[in-house]
């Protein structure tokens, strides 16, 4: 129900991020991508068929709607395009800015995708899983080496209202911290070790300047937060799903995901921002606000939510102990 209503908000025009954090082998992949089409889909499969099960209502309410799809990853703070068909060469992918303000990667692949089409959401989740750098460690035998990113890019037109909504949905697998001295990681992934975690440490360092109030968040100390900054700059909403180790011999590092999750559960984003485009002088504005919104009348429960950031600990088993900011 918490990610429900996430993916929800971004039906309805805002930027929303899905983080999924903890150790290595504590189960971030598996919590996003999921396995089969039965009930260990990831929270990715399952976002999709949710935003299919509305077309139909927004189609029958005037709106005309369309998703594209962007899979990438962060490999050594370099991005790579995990939806490429080829050899993608010298093509170098940069975070840059359009001159509405919107956020995108350059030359990145985005693909239309059709929420209700199972096989083509399965060919793509296939795709991206063949090009995402993994590698065996003594702790994992497929380590996610990079940060992968989801984004559901959400497009509603409404003619008569000449209205626009945009939101964006990215779901975020992170790569998982490890210690040197457990993973035995050397050459090439003791590298990728020491990228990952310094760029979890920048995320970390996000969120403690936020929590702080702090005038300056170091939001462009790593290519994932400056990425992600229009979901955790206050005009988003996030969610941090932290996946801990059953085992004894991660308590430790378990230890520290908790403490990180109470961190970011001390964050509080703001009030968060719809993107709505209006052609003023053909509109035909009734002046309520709910003649823009993309939930269903089956979903009333949503209505008046508080616009807040929430964190999350998920276990392995799949249960959720949910924290959340009044």
């Amino acid at each position: 129900d918490e990610v429900s209503e996430f993916v929800q908000s971004a039906l309805d025009g805002f930027n929303v991020c899905l983080f999924s954090y903890g150790q290595t082998c504590s189960g971030k992949t598996h919590t996003m991508q999921g396995s089969g089409t039965g009930p260990m889909r990831g929270i990715i499969p399952r976002a999709i068929e949710q935003v299919g099960r509305y077309k139909n209502d927004l189609e029958n309410a005037g709106w005309v709607y369309e998703m594209k799809v962007s899979f990438l990853e962060i490999y050594n703070e370099n991005i790579r395009d995990l939806l490429r068909e080829k050899n993608p060469g010298n093509v170098k992918h940069e975070i840059k800015q359009n001159n509405d303000g919107r956020r995108y990667v350059s030359d990145l692949t985005m693909k239309v995708l059709d929420p209700s089409d199972g096989d083509g959401v399965n060919n793509i989740m296939r795709q991206a899983a063949k090009h995402r750098s993994v590698a065996s460690t003594d702790m994992n035998e497929v380590s996610s080496r990079s940060h992968s990113v989801f984004t559901m890019h959400l497009t509603a037109f409404h003619k008569k209202q000449r209205k626009t909504l945009r939101g964006t949905l990215n779901l975020v697998d992170l790569a998982g911290s490890e210690r040197l001295e457990r993973s035995g990681a050397v050459g090439d992934r003791a590298k990728e070790t020491v990228a990952i975690n310094k760029s979890l440490s920048s995320l970390a360092d996000v969120f403690g300047a936020i929590g702080r109030g702090a005038s300056h968040v170091p939001f462009r100390n790593s290519k994932l937060t400056f990425l992600l900054q229009p979901c955790l700059s206050g005009n988003g909403k996030t969610l941090m799903l932290v996946n801990i180790s059953p085992t004894e011999e991660s308590s430790q590092e378990s230890m520290c995901s908790l403490r990180f999750a109470t961190q970011v559960n001390k964050c509080e984003l703001g009030k968060a921002k719809r993107t709505i485009e209006i052609n003023a002088s053909d509109c035909e504005d009734s002046g309520d606000d709910s003649v823009v919104s993309l939930r269903s009348a089956r979903s009333p429960r949503v209505t008046g939510r508080p616009k807040q950031h929430a964190s999350g600990i998920v276990l392995p088993q799949g249960r959720m102990v949910r924290r959340k900011i009044a």
